[in-house]
């Protein structure tokens, strides 16, 4: 029986009226460098496919060759939940260690910013 990974998401700020937004960062075990650029780029097209996905980049370091970004805009915080409990998403991240070195470092937004709707 599979077990789903949860992320546990911080909650919106009561003030907040804007999407939800993440960036992450990943360092790729040297050897494993292009192998997670990518696992990565097969990400994008499904997410950018969900419901309530505004943004959803993946970048690469242009000096350090093993460091991976992502930012994420989110329309809200439920659909980023959807979002991770896709079947891609918790492929991804049950063999993600495999690909990396430490874990992923996730800091989470609150757009200071205006956001057209």
């Amino acid at each position: 029986m599979s077990t789903n990974i949860e992320i546990e998401l911080p909650e919106s700020l009561p003030q907040e009226r804007t999407p939800y937004a993440l960036v992450g960062r990943v360092y790729a075990k040297p050897e494993m460098s292009d192998a997670l650029e990518k696992r990565l780029l097969t990400l994008v097209e499904p997410t950018r496919l969900e419901e309530g996905a505004m943004q959803y980049h993946v970048h690469r370091d242009r000096h350090n060759l093993n460091l991976f970004v992502f930012y994420e805009v989110w329309r809200s915080k439920e659909d980023l939940e959807n979002h991770l409990k896709q079947p891609y998403i918790q492929s991804f991240l049950k063999d993600r260690l495999s690909y990396i070195e430490g874990d992923m470092e996730i800091t989470w937004l609150s757009m200071a910013s205006s956001h057209p709707s």
